[in-house]
């Protein structure tokens, strides 16, 4: 599994563990926050579909990773929003298998959804969030939901 920074380029799940411990190393008595999100965009060939993870210093910035995911078009809104959420819960198993759930236990982690109250999303809102939450995470929607409307969303093209 590889992921990009726009920081320090291309790399493996490792070699982005280190780099998120040389963040945390530089301000270790920070609070911080970890952010998972996915986007997708869907042309005629494909849909491709984008999973960020960022590691907010609360009030002194932050660094974030995203992996890239093409698979053959899907023009099914609700199976679209399912799958971005599905690839963010799974980067949380897979943080977790790599080692870090010391901290996601120490630090908030929020799943942000690209789903609102406008628009053809707001009927997914209830289920989508129940699933998340229902696992035991935050789950944060539009407005709020910057990781996947913002971060993940300028990748997608």
């Amino acid at each position: 599994m590889y992921f990009t920074s726009p920081s320090w380029g291309n790399m493996s799940l490792g070699q982005m563990m280190k780099q998120i411990g040389f963040f945390i190393a530089e301000e270790p008595n920070a609070q911080y926050k970890i952010i998972i999100g996915s986007d997708s965009q869907t042309t005629q060939q494909s849909t491709m579909y984008v999973t960020a993870l960022i590691v907010q210093r609360i009030g002194k910035g932050s660094c974030f990773f995203y992996r890239k995911k093409k698979e053959k078009p899907l023009f099914n809104l609700r199976h679209r929003i399912y799958n971005e959420t599905q690839l963010s819960l799974e980067l949380v198993d897979t943080l977790k298998e790599a080692g870090i759930s010391h901290l996601l236990l120490e630090w908030p982690l929020e799943i942000h959804l690209d789903i609102g109250k406008q628009g053809e999303t707001r009927q997914l809102i209830q289920e989508v969030v129940g699933w998340v939450t229902a696992i035991g995470y935050t789950a944060k929607i539009k407005p709020y939901s910057f990781g996947a409307s913002s971060v993940a969303d300028k990748f997608t093209g």
